[in-house]
């Protein structure tokens, strides 16, 4: 495929190099489509100049022919009016027109030719740089997944770890004493109660036994009716 398909190769061998190299994939799967574009824009000015060639030899080719035709019929008017000299000067430039004229064409051909090949080869680049665009997408997406994962990975390493264990056993053993020094201190104080504290505790009524009291009033006036 010429120069166009030794880029696309060279640039294909490029990408496999540089992600077995890279060490963020991303930015070098971007520094890739940006190398890419470029190539394809010099595979568009090359095609522009191939084009431009061709336009050239297919309006030389057509300029030479309209020539051509034009001097056989003034050979055809000067044998009508009488004039063969004239006639065979034109017949002359005829032929060597119709020389030029094929040689045009034949150089035409060959560009039209070129220039249909290199545009199928642009084609196929652009289609190409499509689906490397596509699979970027994709590869960005599994790129940023595996980060994703390798943090979680990383985080739940030191996650729940021996050390995080035995701290919270410390913990629960902190509490534990705690909790015994509450409770010891508690009883320090009920035993440093003095004796007025006791007997106002006696003294103390919640208000079960007023209740107390008045159900059995309540029952013994119940008995007296029957």
């Amino acid at each position: 495929m010429g120069i166009f398909k030794r880029l696309r190769d060279l640039t294909m061998a490029s990408i496999n190099d540089m992600l077995d190299k890279a060490e963020d994939p991303v930015k070098m799967l971007n520094q890739f489509l940006r190398d890419m574009e470029e190539d394809i824009a010099e595979a568009e000015t090359a095609v522009a100049k191939q084009i431009a060639i061709e336009k050239k030899f297919k309006q030389q080719y057509e300029e030479v022919a309209e020539i051509v035709a034009k001097r056989e019929e003034q050979a055809l008017k000067a044998l009508e009016a009488g004039n063969e000299d004239l006639a065979r000067r034109a017949l002359q430039d005829k032929k060597e027109q119709t020389a030029n004229r094929d040689e045009f064409k034949k150089q035409y051909d060959i560009a039209k030719e070129n220039a249909d090949r290199l545009r199928n080869q642009l084609s196929e680049m652009k289609d190409e740089f499509s689906k490397m665009k596509n699979k970027k997408d994709l590869l960005v997406a599994r790129a940023e997944a595996a980060k994703a994962q390798k943090q979680i990975n990383q985080a739940m390493s030191g996650f729940g770890t021996d050390n995080a264990a035995k701290g919270f056993d410390r913990m629960s053993e902190k509490v534990l004493q705690l909790e015994a020094e509450a409770e010891a201190s508690n009883e320090l104080r009920s035993k440093g109660k003095s004796l007025d504290d006791e007997f106002n505790a006696l003294g103390k009524n919640d208000g079960v036994d007023d209740e107390l009291a008045a159900l059995r009033a309540k029952l013994a006036a119940k008995k007296q009716a029957e």
